[in-house]
């Protein structure tokens, strides 16, 4: 039984490292800067940060020993989640490019590349 929970429990990471990947793709291609790192080919490993705006940064840690959300704004962490709240995190950020919000003007940031793009 323990085994087939070890062998479930890397898969999820494996899964987890991919989904973080793509995640950074798409927010790259907003316009906003994202990464993923990850350690070997096994993809049992990554770390993912984004930053939202101007001094505000998101890190997400991903490995066999655990999972961290953690957030920063001008370098003080504001927030730190582990394990499945720190997933729901995620899909928090995810809604971001899948339901952008009509943003006020006061919302507005500007990006790296010639598009608009908004704030959390």
């Amino acid at each position: 039984m323990f085994i087939r929970l070890a062998q479930q429990h890397r898969q999820f990471v494996q899964d987890l490292v991919m989904t973080l990947q793509a995640l950074a793709i798409a927010l790259e291609s907003k316009g906003y800067l994202a990464s993923c790192y990850t350690c070997g080919g096994e993809m049992n490993s990554a770390s993912f940060m984004v930053s939202l705006k101007d001094e505000h940064l998101i890190r997400f840690l991903v490995s066999d020993y655990g999972i961290t959300w953690t957030e920063m704004r001008d370098d003080r962490e504001l927030m730190k989640l582990e394990g499945a709240e720190a997933i729901n995190q995620l899909q928090d950020l995810a809604d971001l490019i899948k339901y952008p919000a009509q943003p006020s003007e006061s919302e507005v940031i500007k990006p790296q590349s010639s598009q608009t793009l908004q704030r959390i």
